[in-house]
């Protein structure tokens, strides 16, 4: 009925493309955070060992013991580790990454308590994004901790909170500027460097000379660089394909959807499709935003999206219950039908819901 389709050929295209973007010395991280990006988590996971892929990278602990129990072996990153989530962690053999004083005091207690040594982390800084990330002037504090036994330190990182722009805006120059000061005190104080990392997937694209040791990149492996230039280069991943419920011919007047959502200007056919905002379609999609694709015709998407169905303009084209109707594939990409709902790739594909059954074509 309503089908995600992964078409995993794809997504060996773009590992292949992003790849010839970076640097042999250069290790690839792919972040298969929220179910591989709402495609699925454990397939796609897989396909990215099998490709090459360095070390992999999810957002909470509970995504990376769900991939060690199907067998995943590689380093895995954890980016937002919770301190309550720190036994799990260690158990399943993740790498955290701190973020904080608190999350590193606690997760030193942890490690002393099970007389573990050298345990492998990672350090993130913020540098201008905001969100989390130890600040630049505690440098000297981590780098103190860091040198404990206890820990092996894996990685230096930082996240720039523009990367898209082809050139740097000022905020970003700056938060390359404070990690390249970062950088040099760890060159300079540490024996063994740790490797460093900074740039995302519109990063590896646009800033090709800050690929550091390592890139991280997530979105571009689904067929999205953030800028169309680059998109042309990559293969979308996922399509999305429902089909029509039921069609009704609707009066001059009559309005369609909850709310008196819409009202006919004149006599219209109105079809309904098997999905809603319950599935990742939310109600931004509706009021003539968005098209589907019906046999090679668009059709608006009208009144208020509903939970379950939503109701889309037919009028003058050849269809039946049953068809097969696209939200968006390798024409129409999920970046084109997200901006037309004023929302972005990224919230479109990690909201695709568990009702919709996913598809893997090898």
């Amino acid at each position: 009925m309503n089908t995600l389709h992964i078409y995993l050929s794809n997504l060996k295209h773009n590992y292949e493309t992003i790849r010839k973007q970076i640097h042999n010395s250069t290790q690839c991280i792919g972040v298969v955070k929220a179910n591989a990006y709402g495609s699925h988590a454990i397939h796609f996971t897989k396909r990215l060992v099998e490709l090459g892929i360095d070390k992999l990278a999810v957002a909470y602990v509970e995504e990376g013991i769900q991939l060690r129990e199907q067998g995943i072996k590689i380093p895995i990153m954890v980016f937002y580790p919770q301190i309550k989530s720190i036994p799990e962690l260690v158990g399943a053999d993740l790498e955290p990454c701190i973020y904080s004083r608190e999350l590193m005091e606690s997760f030193k207690l942890h490690i002393e308590a099970m007389k573990i040594k050298d345990y492998p982390i990672h350090i993130k800084y913020n540098t201008g994004l905001n969100r989390v990330g130890f600040p630049v002037i505690d440098v000297g504090w981590v780098l103190e901790k860091t040198n404990l036994p206890q820990f092996r330190l894996e990685s230096v990182y930082s996240h720039l909170a523009i990367s898209q722009e082809e050139r740097p805006s000022p905020q970003c120059l700056l938060q390359i500027k404070r990690f390249e000061e970062i950088k040099k005190k760890y060159t300079k104080l540490l024996k063994k460097a740790p490797k460093f990392h900074l740039l995302n997937s519109s990063g590896v694209f646009n800033y090709p000379d800050l690929q550091y040791d390592a890139v991280r990149c997530g979105i571009a492996f689904h067929g999205y660089a953030n800028k169309s230039e680059w998109d042309v280069h990559l293969k979308p991943v996922a399509v999305l394909k429902s089909i029509i419920s039921q069609i009704h011919q609707v009066k001059k007047g009559s309005s369609v959807g909850y709310n008196n959502g819409w009202v006919a200007p004149n006599a219209v056919r109105i079809a309904t499709l098997p999905l809603g905002h319950a599935d990742g379609i939310g109600r931004h999609f509706g009021h003539h935003q968005s098209t589907v694709n019906i046999n090679g015709y668009h059709a608006p998407i009208v009144g208020n999206v509903c939970m379950d169905m939503l109701m889309i303009d037919v009028t003058g084209i050849n269809c039946e219950t049953g068809d097969e109707v696209t939200f968006f594939d390798t024409s129409i990409s999920a970046e084109d039908f997200a901006r037309s709902g004023n929302t972005i790739s990224y919230e479109l594909l990690t909201g695709i819901g568990p009702r919709i059954k996913r598809v893997l074509h090898q």
